[in-house]
């Protein structure tokens, strides 16, 4: 019986201004089985060398020399909305962490964080879930929470123009809000972790959106995060 043939593996790319740091993060994923494609040193060359290589995921500092980090994620997810971005950074300031996430990062670690965290992380970040350091997630949910009660008015109005959900892809939908793993929603609902990324993405397609982040705020726009 013939093999499947073996997933190609994560292109990803590391940017960070301090050479030993870039460099460590760098080999760290390539010994986890990561096709590290480039790294970057300032913004700038951030912006041009992922436009170039067209990574999956950018692990991205924000503290750059040039640009500063939320504005390279700003321009390359404007470009590619298919772009996984994960900030890994020394900060963990509030203000910092809603700039990266509305800048259109899918998750944010601290550098304090551990190896395998971080291996973990970007293989997370890459099957589409978002990651927060703990303690930060809750945080992010609650600015969503802020920015819908803001927009829920003006969605009503749009709401007969809404694409009809199954049953099973708003079921996925309400998991993804309370900021389920798509392995925690695949063992609540007895289905396939395959099967619940199947879901996500025809969901996003529905709904024109881009990535789990929107996706999480379109949900708490909607009340979906509700028990």
């Amino acid at each position: 019986m013939t093999e499947p043939p073996a997933a190609a593996p994560v292109r990803v790319m590391v940017v960070d201004d301090h050479p030993m740091w870039r460099d460590a993060v760098a080999r760290d994923l390539a010994e986890a089985g990561y096709d590290v494609v480039a790294t970057a040193g300032d913004g700038p060359e951030a912006v041009r060398r992922a436009r170039a290589v067209r990574p999956g995921v950018l692990v991205l500092d924000l503290n750059l020399p040039g640009l500063p980090g939320a504005e390279v994620c700003r321009q390359l997810v404007a470009v590619e909305p298919s772009l996984r971005v994960l900030v890994l950074s020394a900060s963990g300031e509030h203000e910092d962490v809603l700039e990266a996430v509305k800048s259109g990062a899918t998750g944010y670690l601290l550098k304090s964080a551990a190896r395998e965290e971080l291996v973990e992380a970007v293989r997370r970040t890459a099957a589409g879930d978002a990651v927060f350091t703990p303690g930060l997630a809750g945080l992010v949910l609650g600015e969503y929470r802020r920015l819908a009660a803001g927009t829920a008015a003006a969605r009503a109005a749009d709401a007969p123009d809404v694409p009809r959900l199954t049953e099973r892809e708003t079921e996925v939908l309400r998991l993804v809000a309370k900021g389920l793993s798509y392995r925690q929603i695949a063992e609540r609902l007895v289905i396939s972790h395959r099967t619940v990324q199947n879901h996500v993405q025809n969901t996003l397609g529905k709904l024109q959106l881009h990535n789990r982040v929107e996706l999480v705020r379109y949900a708490i726009e909607r009340g979906l995060d509700g028990d």
